[in-house]
């Protein structure tokens, strides 16, 4: 009888199942390597974004300190006797680029009450109200709160998704690795958050 020769030699068989084990440990590193380049690239982004939004978020604060001043010295003319809304409005000082965003917010809060008291004083004045260039200012000033509130829009949007990625699993563990921390929203001020009153 003739025996069947052997195809796979007994000190061999073990290098089949080895190779195609190592196979899989190797596509396994691969593919999470490939995840956490891509996770981290995601973390990145989302950084370069709020850098981005928040950069908005401060030429619209200089934007709006400008359109200030430049009310400022067109009240100054007719309102002389008017000092101390004068004196309070020209003592605002802009926050510096690396400003945290609750004084930023802060900083938003003073310019409201600045833009509120120089308009009280301007509402003494009919001619002011309804010179051309005062009226072009004031058009200036909602624009550029528009821009301010697009500003914010775009960073709270930002900043929603990058705390959300660093909280979820798996990518907390990534932000974790890469110290990546939650950021600040930029909130309104409490008093406008507060139901409006309305008596007649």
């Amino acid at each position: 009888m003739v025996q069947p020769i052997p195809l796979i030699d007994n000190a061999l068989a073990w290098v089949i199942p080895v190779s195609i084990l190592g196979g899989l440990l190797l596509v396994f590193v691969l593919a999470f390597l490939i995840w956490y380049i891509v996770t981290a690239n995601r973390f990145r982004r989302y950084e370069v974004k709020i850098e981005e939004a928040s950069s908005l978020i401060d030429v619209s604060l200089t934007r709006r300190y400008d359109l200030l001043s430049k009310s400022l010295e067109a009240v100054k003319g007719y309102a002389k006797h008017e000092k101390d809304v004068l004196l309070s409005v020209s003592a605002l000082r802009e926050p510096h680029r690396g400003s945290s965003m609750a004084e930023r917010a802060s900083y938003v809060t003073e310019l409201d009450k600045a833009f509120t008291s120089l308009f009280a004083v301007a509402e003494n004045y009919p001619t002011l109200k309804s010179s051309e260039n005062f009226l072009a200012l004031q058009n200036d000033i909602r624009e550029a709160e528009d821009e301010l509130q697009s500003s914010r829009r775009i960073y709270n949007s930002n900043v929603s998704a990058l705390n959300q990625d660093i909280v979820v699993f798996p990518r907390s563990f990534v932000a974790r690795r890469l110290h990546i921390v939650p950021r600040d929203f930029f909130k309104a001020e409490e008093k406008k958050t507060e139901d409006v009153e309305i008596k007649f």
